[in-house]
């Protein structure tokens, strides 16, 4: 039995209080392991976004065209989205602390195989390999995270680990433009390779084994359904601006996904070990947290991407400079977190009224940022601080809704669910917002440039017009981060009504 599945032992140390027995049946540098785990999640988060501002470089490097460099950016996303869930089971079945490690390894070596790439098809496949080591590292820091900590910290620590991932999201454009004026772009990967050994050794000697007793034999049936279906819609989510909603790929990939999902789901009631155990979708808490992971992520992924966009092709500064710009909505997310202030108000309001909180500061700061009119940095720097404060409430709390709505000794097949509704539900907002964005901008341009399918080329095709085509560009990003707005508040007052019926209805967890 590992050391965070044995019971405390009370007897002959004078623990009077519960406060006083708890502390004592605390793992030892759990805090030191948060560090570890939030390491190894702001790595993961970075390959997310770290690659776009590499694309010219790879483009004259590698001769890569428009779909080389789309699955350059995409291959990592589609596997890690694609294996969630089977990799939340691995994580249960086999171990936390050894699919730690091993997704470590497999990310590590996909690094390495990155940062050597001589051809286009040699770094997409390198990118694929590391969406599998991605996969379990998402998995395997959240469960260890929910295993190493009690009740009494868990907020805290979940808001620790969920304030990483916004620093990632931030952080990407800025470090690979960083890295990028002084070193190749295979240095973008390389770089990650000393955190990885750091993560591996660290994790080999702090991190206490733990896994669900009851795991059973592989459900193979259940892994392929499962990674086949999510591949499928996630493609067609990602693919359906460039190609079209109505083509044949799309929807064909897309249908495919749905058939092979409900199949799943017909699998999973009848195996004898199931990977995803069907009875979590018959607890209330459970599906409205589900329901509220889609919803938010949706809006608040599609509003920030577009306000990316603002930043780049309406203010004009490049990707990193953009990022850099974005910083500190990721540090005041981070900050409010590691203080145990967003922790603290949490636990006051409770997770309903936390998360519906959280999405009008987002939706307001949104709103600030979007609706007025500022040449400087003060009004973006104010709105950004906003949406920080919103995110640093709404994140951690929809991820303690769910994971706390599921036994503890299911805490991988948890966070499997909770990050493949993440990148469902990004995925999805960025895909929808920025077709709003798309659609307002072509009604807006004149006759003569209506055929442009971007902002760029339109621009280029605009000749003297080019003011007019920033000015539209400009409106229709104002629309589409209006709806996003709109779509973030929306979606946290849903996920909060969930969340509290479910609370009234059948009680916590």
């Amino acid at each position: 039995m590992s050391l965070i599945d044995s019971p405390p032992n009370d007897a002959g140390r004078g623990l009077s209080t519960p406060m006083d027995r708890a502390a004592a049946g605390r793992v030892p540098h759990r805090w030191l392991i948060l560090a570890v785990l939030c390491l190894t999640q702001l790595v993961v988060v970075l390959d997310n976004t770290v690659l776009t501002v590499a694309v010219p470089v790879l483009t004259v490097e590698l001769h890569a065209g428009t779909a080389d460099v789309q699955w350059m950016i995409n291959a990592y996303a589609l596997v890690l989205s694609g294996l969630l869930l089977s990799a939340g089971s691995a994580v249960d079945r086999y171990g936390r602390r050894r699919m730690l490690l091993v997704g470590l390894v497999l990310f590590g070596l996909g690094s390495l195989a990155a940062g050597l790439a001589r051809t286009t098809e040699q770094l997409i496949a390198a990118r694929a390999g590391m969406g599998v080591g991605g996969a379990l590292l998402v998995t395997a820091t959240l469960a260890v995270a929910m295993q190493v900590f009690d009740s009494g910290e868990r907020s805290r620590a979940i808001g620790i680990w969920a304030a990483t991932s916004a620093l990632g999201f931030a952080a990407g454009p800025p470090i690979g433009g960083a890295v990028l004026a002084h070193l190749p772009w295979g240095a973008i990967f390389l770089m990650n390779i000393p955190i990885v050994l750091i993560c591996l050794l660290a994790g080999w000697t702090l991190v206490p084994e733990s896994r669900d007793p009851s795991g059973g034999r592989l459900d193979l049936g259940g892994v392929a359904l499962s990674t086949a279906g999510l591949t499928a819609i996630v493609w067609a989510i990602i693919s359906g601006p460039e190609l079209g909603w109505a083509s044949t790929k799309v929807l064909g990939a897309g249908a495919a996904g749905v058939l092979l999902l409900v199949s799943f789901v017909r699998w999973e009631q009848r195996v004898a070990h199931p990977m995803l155990d069907m009875h979590f979708f018959r607890n209330r808490r459970f599906v409205g947290a589900v329901c509220g992971v889609v919803l938010i992520t949706f809006g608040a992924t599609g509003a920030l991407f577009l306000l990316t966009q603002q930043l780049q092709f309406v203010r004009g500064f490049s990707a990193w400079e953009a990022g850099l710009r974005m910083v500190p909505f990721a540090l005041s997310i981070v900050l409010l977190n590691v203080s145990g202030i967003a922790a603290m108000v949490i636990r006051r309001l409770g997770l309903p009224a936390a998360i519906a909180t959280g999405m009008t500061l987002l939706a307001g700061g949104l709103a600030l940022v979007t609706h007025v009119r500022s040449e400087g940095y003060g009004t973006l720097l104010a709105g950004l601080l906003i949406m920080g404060a919103g995110c640093a409430l709404a994140n951690p709390a929809i991820v303690e809704a769910v994971m706390s709505a599921i036994p503890p000794n299911k805490a991988g097949a948890g966070a499997g669910v909770d990050g493949t509704m993440t990148e469902v539900g990004g995925s999805l907002g960025i895909a929808v917002l920025g077709a709003v964005l798309n659609a307002r901008f072509a009604a807006l341009l004149p006759a003569a440039l209506a055929g442009a399918g971007s902002f760029p080329a339109a621009l280029a095709a605009a000749g003297s017009d080019r003011e007019m085509v920033t000015i539209a560009f400009a409106d229709a990003l104002r629309t589409g981060q209006t709806v996003g707005a709109v779509a973030v508040l929306v979606g946290g007052f849903v996920a909060a009504a969930l969340l509290y019926r479910a609370d009234r209805l059948s009680g916590p967890g």
